[in-house]
């Protein structure tokens, strides 16, 4: 079964059924909303890669979906499904940002095909941005992807009411170390602290970095501090159990604030740099640290 998932959105029940049956049988997984507005509520779980919408449905029609999912949503594949051709064309689909258009009545075998295509080209399109945004010596995010992951993330918490932490931690004396033992010790090190990150977080839910050089972070979704304070400790603690000589690990944390009056790229990077700040207090504490922001 693949992992995509789809999201049915039909105002009739019957349609939902039917089309939730040629899904199922094809071997997806499906949720449904019975219009545009219930879809909007759904779309915010960040589950789906794929929607099947009607056009004409009451509160928010497809059409008005559409440009929801473009404007919030654009990596989502969307296949408009209408029995009313003469009025919304497939042209119009497209330019309007569908990925594919079916008419009714349509066999399920056009359905199948039509989903096959766009979960190829939507798999091409994630394999293609991952090699974009990953760090290639640790296997984590890099620098690129933070800067729009974090302003993301902090969007979504704010409209979702929950907290949002950035951990920024910095490798104690790498450089000493690299002119000790050499570079490509020093790139086993950074290695094995990518893997100690991506061992700390939840899958699908936080966020590993290579900020730059030594420098790595981590968001933290739906956290408290107190939680991330013990996560925070035991990265050192594993850290400190690979034995890279005269080396730790320094950390800071700080929690998003949203601030009146202020822009989203300004709050960003407020909480960015008061989480390099705690970092940096760290360092001068005697490293080998964990401090968090004063705010928080």
């Amino acid at each position: 079964m693949t992992t995509d998932k789809i999201l049915i959105v039909d105002d009739d029940e019957s349609n939902l059924d039917l089309f939730g049956t040629y899904i199922d049988s094809f071997g997806f997984n499906y949720d449904t909303a019975e219009d545009g507005k219930a879809a909007v509520k759904k779309l915010e779980s960040g589950l789906f890669t794929i929607v099947l919408t009607d056009i004409v449905m009451p509160s928010m029609d497809g059409i008005q979906l559409l440009k929801y999912i473009r404007e919030h949503h654009p990596k989502i594949g969307v296949i408009v499904i209408t029995g009313y051709a003469e009025s919304f064309t497939y042209t119009n689909m497209i330019k309007a940002g569908a990925s594919d258009f079916i008419t009714k009545p349509f066999c399920a075998d056009e359905l199948e095909a039509k989903l096959n295509r766009l979960v190829r080209e939507l798999s091409l399109v994630r394999q293609l941005e991952l090699h974009a945004v990953h760090d290639a010596l640790t296997d984590l995010y890099n620098r690129r992807y933070f800067d729009s992951r974090i302003m993301a993330e902090a969007q979504r918490a704010e409209r979702q009411r929950y907290k949002i932490f950035l951990l920024m931690a910095d490798v104690d004396n790498l450089k000493s170390y690299n002119d000790e033992v050499g570079h490509q010790e020093g790139d086993k090190l950074l290695q094995a602290m990518g893997r100690i990150l991506l061992q700390s977080i939840r899958k699908d839910v936080d966020w590993a970095f290579r900020y730059g050089g030594d420098e790595f972070g981590v968001i933290f979704i739906q956290a408290e501090l107190n939680q991330i304070v013990i996560i925070a400790d035991r990265i050192q603690k594993e850290y400190s159990q690979k034995n890279f000589v005269n080396t730790g690990v320094s950390i800071g944390i700080a929690g998003f604030i949203r601030h009146t009056g202020s822009s989203w790229e300004e709050d960003v990077v407020d909480l960015v740099a008061r989480a390099d700040k705690a970092l940096y207090s760290a360092k001068n504490q005697g490293k080998n640290r964990v401090v968090t922001d004063e705010a928080d």
